[in-house]
């Protein structure tokens, strides 16, 4: 029997939309649309499961399971009350609604909100007398709404828990890096396994874990657990055969030619610590060092750094004199390295004197940043330019 084709939706970092609309593709996703936020695309139901296993650059795998158009609440609760909820989840599971909108007419996203929950519970009464508990901290089925000027669309969620969550986080240091953010990063900057790779302000390891997540080729979701396991008609029998392939997959830990430094002790035994976690602390090379005095690894390779940007006066004024320095060192000792920064600091290129060849930007959760990269040649070779992004 052929599989009913659904339709769904990945959302990711803003920015990554196309790595992520690239990825899918290459998980076997069919009418991959990258768009503002995310991509959508159609499959089987197990094609979700795997992009939830797989997929290094999604934030969530959302099932869309109805739509229409509507003018008011009422018409909120009549789209939602017409969905057959008890094909998707029993009753005993626990619910929670989100809702979210642009330029929608209603005036209260709260009472839209009150509206879809009463449209569940009440198709759910009426067809076996009882009505699922809400639970808004920890639910087992979590539907969620969009509305645009004129259209409702409705989705399970089939992810439970946020894909950038891989479980390998036990240390942190302030404001890390979201692990979704750092993978495709990694993947603007075009880094292989194999190429040396730095980051000389490592914080907590966010960068150095993705990259020896995806050299050991090991998938992000393995480990954890998924919404859809909760939701009717899973089919087990094809979640544990993608789960036996992604583990075969996986390759011994081994020197990775993946480096990381921090001149703050707390962040290398945080990195040290998740690295641990992972079982990669042989894999991953760590040292304790400042990045105006590191020394490069190897000849040639790719840096990439998150670099501290300040919000009060005073972090602007000390980073002001930072950064002049580390675009002086990154000139006379790394030489032959491309160079990928993520700054909040729009001026950042000013301030660091290189000339950045590109500039894409993204999305740290709310804050708005720009990926810049440096190519760091010999001499004064003029940097290739991106006609895409002459625009940024």
């Amino acid at each position: 029997m052929t599989p009913v084709t659904e339709r769904f939706f990945a959302p990711c970092p803003r920015g990554l939309e196309p790595v992520l609309a690239a990825e899918l593709a290459a998980l076997g996703a069919g009418d991959v649309a990258a768009t503002d936020g995310g991509a959508a695309f159609t499959g089987p139901l197990a094609l979700a499961y795997r992009a939830n296993l797989e997929s290094r650059v999604a934030s969530r795998v959302l099932w869309r399971v109805a739509g229409g158009a509507y003018r008011d609440e009422h018409d909120v609760y009549r789209i939602t009350h017409a969905v057959d909820w008890t094909r998707r989840f029993a009753v005993e599971r626990t619910i929670r609604v989100n809702v979210s909108a642009i330029r929608s007419p209603l005036k209260s996203l709260d009472f839209a909100t009150l509206r879809i929950k009463d449209g569940v519970c009440d198709r759910f009464r009426d067809v076996t007398g009882r009505r699922p508990s809400v639970d808004t901290a920890a639910p087992d089925v979590r539907i969620h709404a969009f509305l645009t000027d004129r259209e409702l669309t409705l989705y399970l969620d089939t992810s439970g828990e946020p894909l950038f969550k891989r479980g390998w986080r036990t240390a942190a240091v302030e404001a890390p890096l979201r692990e979704n953010l750092a993978a495709g990063i990694l993947r603007l900057a075009g880094w292989t396994p194999g190429t040396p790779l730095l980051d000389p302000m490592c914080g907590s390891g966010t960068f150095l874990a993705e990259a020896a997540l995806i050299a050991l080729d090991r998938a992000p979701g393995l480990g954890r657990r998924f919404a859809f396991e909760q939701l009717a008609g899973f089919e087990r029998r094809a979640w544990e055969s993608l789960l036996q392939a992604a583990q075969s997959r996986v390759r011994k830990p081994q020197a990775l030619g993946i480096h990381g430094a921090d001149r703050d002790a707390r962040a290398i035994a945080a990195a040290r610590e998740n690295l641990q976690v992972l079982g990669l602390a042989g894999a991953v090379t760590l040292e304790r060092a400042d990045v105006l005095e590191l020394a490069p690894p190897a000849p040639a390779g790719i840096l990439v750094t998150n670099p501290p940007y300040g919000v009060r006066l005073e972090d602007r004024e000390r980073l002001a004199a930072f950064y002049p320095r580390l675009g002086d060192a990154l000139k006379q000792r790394f030489a032959g390295w491309t160079a990928w920064l993520l700054s909040a600091d729009m001026d950042l290129p000013k301030k660091i004197g290189l000339k950045a060849s590109r500039r894409t930007p993204l999305y740290n959760g709310a804050l708005e940043c720009r990926l810049f990269e440096y190519r760091l040649v010999a001499g004064r070779l003029p940097p290739r330019r991106d006609p895409q992004e002459e625009s940024q």
